[in-house]
């Protein structure tokens, strides 16, 4: 596991083992296959940004983890996020804990904001 000390405190506040290992390794996937993003722990949550803007961050909660990726990335994956089965609001989609994790789909919409987002210099869109 490659979790880094700006992750520590958040993963250490995750009470449920399954809920924790499943977060811990969207971390390290993510840390892993996109090294140039910058790790940074922000408004409580774990996220990822390149060059100052803003990629994808994520949360916790009781029934599911939070995926927040900005409302052009979910507009954009919209169909792929339903298909996969996961809730989805104006702002993130719910990955419920007894869910199937595709990170396959993550991994998409990271590369996508990375792509549309190349020339801003502003942290949100």
């Amino acid at each position: 596991m490659i979790i880094v000390e700006e992750f520590q405190d958040f993963i250490d506040q995750i009470d449920h083992p399954e809920h924790k290992e499943r977060m811990v390794n969207t971390l390290d996937h993510i840390i892993t296959n996109f090294p140039r993003l910058k790790k940074e722990f922000k408004w409580n949550q774990p996220m990822f940004s390149d060059h100052g803007t803003f990629i994808i961050g994520f949360s916790v909660s009781k029934q599911h983890m939070s995926v927040a990726p900005e409302a052009v990335a979910l507009d954009q994956f919209d169909e792929s996020i339903k298909n996969a089965g996961y809730e989805r609001t104006k702002q993130i989609f719910k990955i419920k804990w007894k869910d199937e994790l595709d990170l396959g789909l993550i991994d998409k919409i990271i590369q996508y904001n990375i792509e549309d987002k190349k020339d801003m210099t502003k942290f949100w869109r």
